[in-house]
């Protein structure tokens, strides 16, 4: 049997508190934005996606957070605005509205971000899948298969790609669903005309493009 001294075993002690204490430190620098009045440093304007532009939305259409540290961002969900995009636009400006997305996808292709994706967009009408996914919007209405354009698909299909890149979700109906399709929600959108199969397989080639 081996023994230890006192100064073997006093330096011992102080290597796991040293150990201890770093763990403690970085646990506190995780968590020091959890205090009440703290929140990480942000700009005003910046992007999420790098092909969008930005307007922000009315705070009173959004929560504060620091997603995915809070909450783990785990879903995507498929909107249709049922109006133009600059309808949307100006409702998700409106602290009235009480509703927002984080993107709206216009016709002819161009992403408009409104909420950065480390906050909570008000968008599905559910908590729990609000804390938990990022909302996409698509300029249109839902019994107008017309509205769904090449452009519009393709330019939503490398957002939901660029998403799930960094958030790391599957390409599936059951990360990447519908507004309907929330549990308790009221409404319809996407609708019949939206066409699943062609915009996961969109979604999945965009992938593999940005993984490769």
């Amino acid at each position: 049997m081996v023994r230890m001294g006192r100064r073997a075993v006093l330096f011992g002690g102080l290597g796991v508190l040293a150990v201890a204490g770093v763990a403690a430190r970085d646990e506190i620098e995780r968590a020091w934005w959890l205090l009440p009045g703290v929140s990480k440093p942000r700009k005003e304007g910046e992007l999420d996606h790098a092909g969008a532009s930005w307007t922000s939305a009315s705070p009173a259409n959004w929560r504060m957070a620091d997603r995915p540290d809070d909450y783990r961002v785990d879903r995507i969900v498929v909107h249709v605005t049922q109006g133009s995009f600059e309808s949307s636009v100006d409702a998700f400006k409106n602290p009235w509205h009480k509703a927002s997305a984080h993107y709206i996808v216009r016709q002819d292709g161009h992403v408009e971000q409104m909420v950065r994706e480390l906050d909570v967009a008000f968008h599905a009408g559910n908590r729990s899948m609000n804390e938990r996914s990022v909302g996409i919007e698509h300029e249109g209405f839902v019994d107008r298969p017309k509205d769904f354009t090449d452009e519009m698909y393709a330019a939503s299909a490398r957002l939901a790609a660029d998403v799930c890149h960094r958030y790391g979700i599957p390409v599936d109906r059951r990360h990447i669903l519908g507004h309907s399709e929330v549990p308790g929600a009221d409404h319809t959108d996407p609708g019949p005309h939206w066409d699943w199969d062609r915009y996961l397989r969109l979604v999945g080639e965009a992938l593999a493009a940005t993984a490769a």
